[in-house]
């Protein structure tokens, strides 16, 4: 891959069209710009990240976890971007300088296609077609749309999300540029693929549009699978990634701290192991006279994710290379130097047996089930028999963006997933009620 390809300010869905903009914002800034105004972004504000909301002590939620995702972004861009320029000259200073405002709008984009109630969201949705009612459908449809739902990932619902021409909307959803698009797909191969490497980036819905961005910036197919919808990583997906890598995990140990399920001891401890003896004794020192433990916890995340980024610019670059190849393997987190790279793999454990398995959290996890199980059972009947007066109601419910009255069956499965996935926790659970009986109207 070539850097000076793999920058492009065309648009998606505005192929064809050229305009002179007499202002000083980039084309990627206004990506950035486009996106933290609109409803879906806000609507990440009343999405589960880890821990319920809302609740006495504010954690973090999708929205929030995005903002800080997209702060390290923009460091990393921006640190390889100048770095990147000192090493090739020839390149156009406009486009290194760009690095910076892709990655921190890819940044912000890169959950807005997760569905209520978090990662078990997905989970449940999965489920329903594979365990639920949902596999009365498998006959029904086609292959490809039985691997995008039985495989439905947030990741790949971002993508469609910011690329489908919903009803009444403009061609090419939110109209991004072909590199903030490419950025925000970690995993660049098709749903129907899930099965070999469990993770994928868009469905097949969007296969074709995945296939002309990849085309315009260069982007090879896989070389371990050349004949399949599968392709190389878009190199700014490495920072997105870790960008997100950092943030959850660092700031998953700073909420449980917050919500008293680490004990200050055990924070400081996990918090302080990414540095050495010398670097430990120093930061203590500094915050020596502060009483408030919150504040010296934050002072300490802080300085990790620092090393964190700079550790991360630096292994890119030592490895810009085989990312332009296509060949470098796993994620930068992945190839973090000493002792940063045990200390966040004792942060992972850590989070895996006491934040991700706490009962707040799991309780999450339970309702979310049960909650997205209903709403996808009573859609789904709904649009297989639309003729039915409950039917009718139903639909009268979601809004006409939604293709939920389409004449193809595979159109309004992914009509429902749309529409469910877009709403948040508290809209998930008041339409639950509402249909259940639990909540009635004032009169």
């Amino acid at each position: 891959m070539d850097w000076k390809q793999l920058i492009s300010y065309k648009r998606f869905g505005k192929e064809d069209e050229y305009r002179v903009v007499n202002e000083r914002r980039t084309e990627f800034q206004r990506d950035y710009d486009r996106l933290i105004f609109s409803s879906a972004f806000r609507r990440m504000q009343n999405k589960t990240q880890v821990f319920p909301l809302p609740g006495s002590i504010f954690v973090h939620n999708r929205l929030t976890h995005s903002l800080e995702v997209s702060s390290v972004g923009r460091s990393l861009g921006t640190d390889i971007g100048n770095e990147l320029l000192r090493r090739h000259p020839h390149l156009e200073r406009a486009d290194m300088d760009a690095l910076g405002s892709i990655v921190s709008a890819a940044c912000l984009a890169h959950d807005m296609g997760n569905p209520p109630f978090g990662h078990s969201g997905e989970r449940a949705i999965r489920s329903f077609f594979l365990e639920g009612r949902g596999t009365m459908l498998c006959e029904q449809l086609s292959a490809d749309t039985w691997a995008d739902i039985t495989n439905f990932d947030g990741n790949a619902n971002a993508f469609r999300l910011l690329t489908h021409q919903f009803n009444g909307h403009r061609r090419g959803g939110f109209v991004m540029t072909y590199s903030t698009l490419a950025s925000i797909v970690k995993y660049p191969r098709c749903s129907h693929l899930a099965g070999k490497r469990s993770k994928f980036g868009f469905f097949y819905t969007e296969s074709e549009d995945y296939l002309k961005i990849a085309n315009e910036l260069g982007i090879p197919r896989s070389a371990s699978d050349p004949d399949t919808l599968s392709y190389a990583r878009y190199p700014l997906v490495y920072l997105v990634e870790a960008a997100d890598d950092i943030c959850y995990e660092i700031m998953d140990i700073e909420d449980a701290h917050k919500l008293r399920l680490l004990s200050d001891e055990r924070t400081e401890a996990l918090l302080l192991g990414f540095f050495d003896e010398q670097t430990r004794q120093r930061l203590q020192q500094s915050y020596d006279v502060v009483t408030d433990f919150n504040d010296r916890i934050v002072y300490y995340r802080s300085c990790v994710i620092n090393a964190l980024e700079q550790a991360c610019v630096r292994v890119f670059l030592d490895h810009e290379e085989e990312i332009l190849a296509g060949t470098f393997e796993g994620t930068l987190i992945g190839h973090l130097p000493e002792p940063l790279k045990e200390a966040y793999k004792r942060c992972e454990e850590v989070a895996a047996s006491r934040i991700y398995q706490a009962k707040e959290v799991t309780d999450v996890d339970l309702a979310g089930y049960h909650i997205i199980y209903t709403l996808l059972e009573l859609m789904t009947d709904a649009v297989l028999s639309p003729e039915k007066a409950y039917s009718r109601l139903l639909l009268s419910q979601a809004s006409r963006q939604y293709e939920l009255h389409s004449e193809n069956l595979s159109t309004r499965i992914m009509a429902v997933l749309d529409y469910l996935s877009g709403m948040t926790d508290v809209f998930a659970l008041d339409l639950y009620r509402k249909i259940s009986g639990q909540s009635l109207p004032m009169v």
